[in-house]
């Protein structure tokens, strides 16, 4: 009788050797990629190593996938933290069928979907990666996602040399806590780095322990086999969960798997010499376990009693790209055939928020509110509506998000205490899914390097959605809103390192995020309604601290890029633009200037509007523009005026910010009411800078 852990052990025994015989395949298609790379190089060393963790989890029948429709959210989630790997990734989607095989060649040069890293421009990669200590973090927030319904697991890869970033232990610490039983985390652990290939800069001590002690789950196995990595993967699906995310150590080599010891490295270029002599002993290497897979599978197919035993292993080998091919001569051969690419274009994504506008705040003009009250009313509306999600890093309080998301449902009101790049993680992971996501911190708080990587991947996305054959359609972009609580001199007495004044101009920098200087509560309430049409991107939304008086209607609409004249005259003598708390004191300043016989007009600017910035030139009258941080919008002034006009005469354009004489630099402590004094930006300083100015060029411009 033969007994079913036999039967169970032999099946295993079947899909180890023939994990065996795929990984050889996956090490040609990488070999092949950097043989037809543009530069002739690949990231060898951290892709070897992670090749026996890869094909473990994609061809041992672990991870459940719809290749179709990569953005169903019914299936598992992967995420390829060190991104380094990228080579193994394709070689794998390739093998799947996510993208056609002349993909491999070529990459990394510019007319390549293939770069260095991966990205959305890859079919069935949902987040770009390669700067360290990241993915994981998205990975994290695709695990909490996955515990609600429909329920999914996740599965990521990061390496040892990674683990040296912050941001993963926020993201060890938060999942622990968490307790995301659905979340699997493989680490390359193979001893090795870019600048020592043969040991990390430090030693850990007791990698598994450090996991354990933030609540995770910790299986330490030998990755240079098959069968320790693949049962440790099949404990994590099959076997019972207690709560814990699950930490598998993978212990390797750098460049494990090349026969050649020029595969120990970070990355390399290649030469042909060396590559035929790689291939060709990989090829060798699987004819052997190829035949060691023969030996085995055949005796079991002459015994009846394990017919069960072989038809399961040839539905394996059928499912993972092989075709048996038995030969007369006795001798049988695993065929690898090539998979047709699967995947179909993404259904469209609608990402309109419903929500009655009757039950919408009304706010009173003239009357002072709180940005976080406004955002914490509103959320208690638009929150009904399950794809909004909000995330905070333990200052929920002057968001708003928490307690109004959280009214509805707590369970998307979530706060990753101290710990804002982690914040930024889960935020995009959700945003990936289709949410619309909700992030706040203190302005000076926000992580620029987790922005810029989060931005590279929403471009990536609207690239692809450009082209009518790209894998993605219309509302797979990101909508990721930022609240920036604090900006300017709001913070007051906190001191320089939480004063947000240089925040905007360096997120002027980053591509494709959207920034708002929001002054007026009701404007806010505009910018939401705004947001929730859906398809926004990445919105770094600046709102103020302090309560704000509503200065505009009821019927306020806010269209981005739209600079709107607040207090207007039929011949002004000059214009002030501003922005944020500065519209207060700019329209205090024309009306004592209006005292005084002189007229100017106000314009509010919360997103940069081109048009009025040529309009505003144009008009050949004295523009003042009064900013609360170090020149925003007249940095935007200069670049916009360089672009569409062929002569320019700055004289008329005259900047009053916190900035020392143009040079930029950090706000001391202090009073709102001081700080603004100091720096000349309340109604009084403004109005005596304005009329100073205008009297100067009134006595140049009269005759002698």
């Amino acid at each position: 009788m033969v007994y079913l852990d036999e039967k169970k052990s032999l099946i295993r025994k079947g899909i180890t050797q023939l994990l065996q015989v795929k990984d050889a395949d996956i090490r040609l298609l990488s070999l092949h990629q950097c043989r037809h790379a543009v530069d002739n190089a690949i990231h060898i060393g951290g892709a070897f190593s992670a090749t026996i963790p890869m094909v473990s989890l994609f061809y041992g029948g672990i991870i459940d996938l719809n290749i179709e429709q990569p953005t169903a959210t019914d299936q598992d989630m992967f995420v390829l933290s060190k991104g380094h790997a990228v080579a193994t990734l394709a070689s794998i989607y390739v093998d799947l069928g996510y993208f056609d095989r002349n993909v491999l060649e070529n990459s990394r040069s510019i007319s390549s979907i293939l770069n260095g890293h991966p990205g959305p421009l890859l079919p069935g990669v949902h987040v770009a990666t390669g700067p360290m200590g990241q993915g994981m973090g998205v990975a994290q927030g695709f695990a909490i996602a996955g515990q609600r319904s429909p329920q999914f697991d996740v599965y990521a890869i990061t390496g040892d040399g990674e683990l040296q970033e912050g941001p993963i232990w926020e993201s060890v610490m938060y999942a622990g806590y968490k307790r995301l039983e659905n979340l699997c985390v493989m680490v390359d652990n193979n001893g090795g780095q870019l600048d020592i290939v043969d040991k990390l800069h430090f030693p850990y001590h007791n990698l598994g322990n450090s996991f354990a002690s933030f609540g995770w789950r910790v299986i330490e196995v030998d990755a240079t086999k098959y069968h320790t990595v693949y049962n440790a993967l099949l404990e994590f699906k099959y076997g019972e969960r207690d709560g814990r995310p699950t930490a598998i150590i993978c212990k390797s080599t750098k460049g494990h798997g090349g026969l050649s010891d020029y595969m120990n490295t970070h990355k390399t270029a290649i030469s042909n010499d060396i590559l035929d002599q790689e291939c060709n002993l990989q090829k060798q290497q699987r004819a052997a376990r190829e035949k060691d897979f023969f030996k085995v599978f055949n005796a079991l197919s002459e015994d009846k009693a394990y017919a069960d035993v072989t038809n399961t292993i040839s539905m394996h080998a059928e499912k993972i790209g092989f075709k048996i091919e038995n030969k007369k001569d006795g001798f049988s051969k695993l065929v690898s055939v090539e998979t047709p690419v699967k995947v179909q274009k993404a259904p469209v994504r609608e990402k309109k928020i419903n929500y009655s506008q009757d039950q919408l705040p009304k706010l009173e003009k003239g009357k002072s509110y709180a940005a976080n009250k406004v955002i914490e009313s509103a959320m208690k509306i638009y929150a009904n509506d399950e794809r909004i999600v909000s995330i905070d890093s333990d200052l929920a309080s002057t968001s708003g998000l928490q307690s109004g998301v959280g009214f509805v449902d707590k369970y998307r009101a979530l706060n990753a205490g101290v710990a804002e790049a982690n914040m930024m993680l889960i935020g995009e992971a959700f945003a990936i899914l289709g949410a619309n996501t909700w992030i706040s911190t203190f302005c000076p708080f926000y992580d620029w390097k987790v922005l810029r990587r989060i931005a590279v991947g929403q471009q990536e996305r609207l690239e692809v959605i450009a082209d009518k054959n790209g894998w993605l359609s219309k509302g797979h972009a990101i909508d990721l809103t930022m609240v920036a609580t604090a900006p300017d001199l709001e913070t007051q007495s906190n001191g320089a390192t939480h004063m947000g004044n240089d925040d905007v101009m360096l997120f002027n920098e980053v591509a494709q995020v959207k920034i708002i200087n929001v002054s007026c509560p009701q404007q806010l309430l505009g910018v939401m309604k705004w947001i929730m049409e859906g398809n926004k991107g990445i919105v770094y939304l600046r709102v103020l601290r302090a309560p704000s008086t509503v200065i505009y209607n009821s019927d306020y609409t806010f269209e981005f890029g739209k600079a709107y004249t607040i207090r207007q005259s039929i011949s002004p003598e000059a214009y002030i633009v501003t922005s944020g708390r500065g519209v207060y004191e700019a329209l205090g300043a024309a009306l004592t200037l209006d005292s005084s016989g002189i007229s100017v007009d106000v314009v509010d600017m919360p997103s940069i509007d081109e048009n009025a910035i040529v309009n505003l030139y144009q008009s050949g009258k004295p523009v003042f523009i009064a900013e609360q941080n170090n020149g925003f919008i007249f940095s935007n002034f200069r670049k916009v005026l360089f672009e569409r006009e062929k002569t320019i005469n700055l004289q008329n354009l005259i900047p009053i910010n916190t900035t020392d004489k143009g040079k930029p630099h950090y706000i001391h402590s202090g009073t709102y009411t001081e700080l603004s004094a100091h720096y000349g930006l309340d109604a009084t300083k403004l109005s005596e800078r304005i009329s100073k100015a205008l009297t100067i060029k009134e006595l140049k411009n009269k005759p002698v």
